[in-house]
């Protein structure tokens, strides 16, 4: 299956069983849903037109309030889990723009999350599925394995063999969920797996903040060259730039996926490592880890020792935007790059963080950047952690109209705060065919400002850059 073959929409089918104390009673004591959040919401209807499955298939149980109305009966002791009631928590994106579409404030954030920490606890998912899930987070969580992973296919692209592989019969042959990952793989060079962050980084003139910059692990293994930028333009805006070598993985994919007690093992060591750093902010440049770190003082209220230690992390944590917007303009002048440039906004950055003037700002302060806004922008790309990997057909439904979205507008680029929706709606616009459009992270755009480098040698590099993978997705 490549990604402009993906079937048409339709509910996936169950498959599982609950483990036996599950099978009348859904929940056990542990951080149920709480009744409070149930309760707030009224079923008024208003989230259903940005909830991605909903919008894919119709179906009022794929909704928010009918995934409520579920956790709702699994609370009061009336409803077991079912293959069916899970299949429909499984297929939420948690992608929360329902949080930010509902007029009574109904953290479905919350309730999701405590609902997957249920079901990972109490049913049993086929044996195939557990083995495919345990493996991926082996891999995404652990940086390194993700680099090891990635210099292969540098080495493959440069010469030649991914456009051949993807064009034999071989390729036809991989597992349907193997065919889909290879084909969101992103296009790496060796800078975007081997560029390094300094331990610490000097600012441009008087030091203005001193911030600890979050290297992650998708974003460390496959967009280096981001971590990188983002330390040295935080350095031109006057940031004493720390990179701490002992921090891992943030826990936010294994927390979207019900995973507690992984994440918060994470979690605190994370918060050892950035804590004894001593900086002002915290800076993040993914939208998932900024989203899950800002939690951290609620998912670890329950532990005395931590529970401070968490919160004073999560109250440092900002999105980079964020900070550049608490600076101001960089003492260096921003240079001219002109260009017609789509903003998507990732959805654990505007829904789950709230945070979405201050990326357009950022981009605004560049000369000759027209900003354009992305018809459906509310609805999420597919990607929604390891959803994309997880649920194939759903997220490459999503992906590919989101790709449609982006082209609808005929920009020059397309920017976004968030390595997994680069991912996915790179892979997207490939598989689409037609003209190239480069996708960036903002900070790409403002170091290239700021550099004083012209927009079309930017934009060229990154197309060329593309051209040859997008040949080979199509022919795949």
């Amino acid at each position: 299956m490549t990604l402009a073959d993906a079937t048409p929409p339709r509910p996936p089918e169950p498959r599982g069983r609950p483990r036996a104390e599950a099978a009348h009673v859904a929940f056990d004591a542990h951080h149920p849903p709480e009744r409070v959040l149930l309760d707030d919401c009224v079923h008024c209807g208003f989230c259903l037109t940005t909830c991605p499955t909903y919008v894919l298939w119709g179906e009022e149980m794929d909704t928010p309030r009918g995934r409520i109305l579920l956790m709702d009966l699994g609370e009061k002791g009336e409803l077991g889990l079912s293959p069916e009631t899970v299949r429909h928590w499984d297929s939420c994106l948690g992608c929360m723009a329902c949080v930010t579409s509902c007029p009574s404030g109904v953290r479905y954030d919350r309730l999701i999350e405590a609902t997957r920490q249920q079901v990972e606890r109490r049913f049993e998912r086929p044996a195939s599925e557990r083995a495919t899930r345990d493996a991926l987070f082996a891999l995404l969580r652990a940086p390194r394995r993700l680099t090891a992973l990635g210099a292969p296919r540098v080495a493959s692209r440069a010469a030649g063999l991914q456009r051949r592989v993807r064009a034999s019969r071989l390729h036809g042959l991989l597992p349907g969920r193997l065919r889909h990952a290879e084909a969101l793989a992103p296009t790496l060079t060796v800078r975007s797996v081997a560029a390094r962050v300094p331990r610490r980084t000097e600012p441009a003139g008087a030091t203005r903040l001193k911030v600890a910059l979050l290297l992650g692990c998708v974003q460390r293994a496959f967009f280096a060259d981001v971590n990188a930028t983002t330390a040295a333009v935080l350095a031109a805006y006057g940031c004493e730039v720390l990179a701490p070598r002992d921090q891992g993985c943030c826990g936010a994919l294994e927390v979207h996926a019900g995973r507690e007690a992984s994440a918060l093992a994470r979690a605190r060591r994370l918060i050892a490592a950035l804590e004894a750093s001593g900086a002002d902010r915290i800076a993040v440049n993914s939208a998932g880890c900024g989203s899950t770190i800002k939690e951290y003082g609620h998912l670890l209220a329950d532990d005395p020792e931590w529970a401070p230690r968490a919160a004073a992390v999560a109250a440092k944590a900002r999105d980079v935007s964020e900070i550049l917007a608490e600076l101001g303009p960089p003492p260096g002048a921003l240079q001219p790059l002109p260009m017609r440039l789509a903003y998507h906004d990732a959805c654990h950055l505007a829904h789950a963080q709230g945070v979405r003037e201050e990326p357009r700002a950022a981009l605004r302060e560049i000369p000759g950047v027209e900003l354009v806004e992305i018809p459906e922008s509310a609805v999420c790309c597919g990607s929604a952690g390891v959803y994309n990997l997880v649920e194939p057909e759903p997220a490459a439904q999503l992906g590919l109209r989101k790709a449609a979205n982006v082209r609808a507008v005929e920009p020059d680029a397309l920017a976004a705060a968030n390595p997994g929706c680069l991912i996915q709606i790179g892979a997207h616009l490939r598989a689409g065919g037609g003209r190239v459009v480069p996708t960036f992270h903002p900070v790409e755009l403002l170091a290239a400002s700021l550099a004083g480098e012209e927009a079309l040698d930017v934009l060229a590099r990154r197309r060329r850059l593309l051209a040859s993978a997008g040949a080979a997705a199509a022919r795949a």
